[in-house]
């Protein structure tokens, strides 16, 4: 975890001898933070929400969908949201934010990558990966029963949005998409596949324990660039925009536009707090794999490392300087 501004605030404090702390705010009511149905987000939240308890804050864990979070944080129902993926053009989120309805608190610190992958095996049955010509001519073996015409692409939840599957109908390759229940349901088919040595095409991303411990593999698409999202003569696909790989990175904090005057220290925490990938993708496996809860996940990972995240803290409030 990086703390921006740190080493200046303590350059500051070692002239002057003090440095004025924010002000904490309304204390007594809760601020509420948003949980979606993926587990670093849930992770990267119980942190954030472990560091406001720490300041002094009461925090509240709020069970969101994302068809409707965004409106909600824009109307205050919902305070903060800990991981956008801005990489899967949140349509909804970039209005309420471009309308000023939300405040963008920066990026949290993940190098992210959304990207469509699949099990090195695979390479075998479709030569040509990892270019993704490949697969337009083995789009069969990912059909059903192996043997068919079109394959089985399985996308992200609906709730997601659908980054990915729209890479693969604007380069207009031969696949039936398939939305995925939830996350789980997309790790219970990867290790299906892995049984049964059976192909298997997604949309996935990393952070996540999965890509390493399946050794997935990203298909080389064509290099994004911004004309591929708007101007379908560019690229492949001369019919259609958005023929072209993901950005890279993009993940950031946002909150309600009053959540700085309602609770000035906290807005500055969570400005400056930012979690690693190296923090983050252990901590996945420790629950996705071996079963500990998110909440103990996220409270031993406090426990242990204080020293990276209780400055964004002290720095904020004053807490622990005199």
């Amino acid at each position: 975890m990086k703390v921006k501004a740190f080493a200046a605030a303590l350059a500051a404090l070692a002239v002057s001898g003090a440095v004025e702390a924010a002000d904490m705010g309304d204390v007594e009511t809760p601020i509420r933070l948003s949980l979606n149905n993926w587990t670093g987000q849930r992770l990267s939240t119980y942190i954030a929400g472990g560091m406001l308890a720490e300041a002094g804050y009461k925090v509240e864990y709020v069970e969101a969908d994302l068809n409707a979070l965004y409106e909600q944080i824009a109307t205050g129902e919902v305070h903060a949201m800990m991981e956008i993926w801005t990489t899967s053009d949140p349509e909804d989120y970039i209005s309420v934010r471009d309308a000023g309805r939300v405040e963008e608190l920066g990026d949290l610190g993940l190098d992210a990558r959304n990207g469509v992958v699949y099990p090195p095996y695979v390479a075998q049955m479709c030569p040509g990966l990892p270019n993704w010509e490949a697969l337009r001519d083995c789009a069969g073996i990912f059909s059903e029963d192996g043997n068919g015409k079109r394959g089985r692409y399985l996308a992200y939840p609906e709730s997601w949005g659908s980054p990915g599957a729209d890479r693969i109908r604007a380069l207009d390759l031969p696949f039936d998409v398939v939305a995925a229940e939830s996350e789980a349901a997309m790790i219970e088919e990867f290790q299906q596949a892995y049984k049964d040595k059976r192909p298997v095409i997604a949309t996935f991303w990393a952070p996540h324990w999965a890509m390493s411990s399946y050794a997935l593999q990203f298909v080389r698409l064509p290099k994004p660039e911004p004309a591929c999202y708007s101007d379908p003569s560019w690229g492949p696909n001369p019919k259609a925009a958005g023929d072209c790989d993901f950005a890279r990175g993009g993940v950031v904090k946002a909150s309600w536009s009053g959540f700085k005057e309602r609770w000035p220290a906290a807005h500055e925490i969570l400005k400056n707090y930012e979690l690693s990938i190296w923090d983050q993708q252990p901590l996945i496996g420790l629950v996705d794999v071996r079963g500990e809860t998110v909440h103990g996940a996220a409270r031993g990972w406090l426990a242990v490392n204080r020293a990276k995240w209780m400055p964004a803290v002290e720095e904020a409030t004053g807490k622990g300087r005199y």
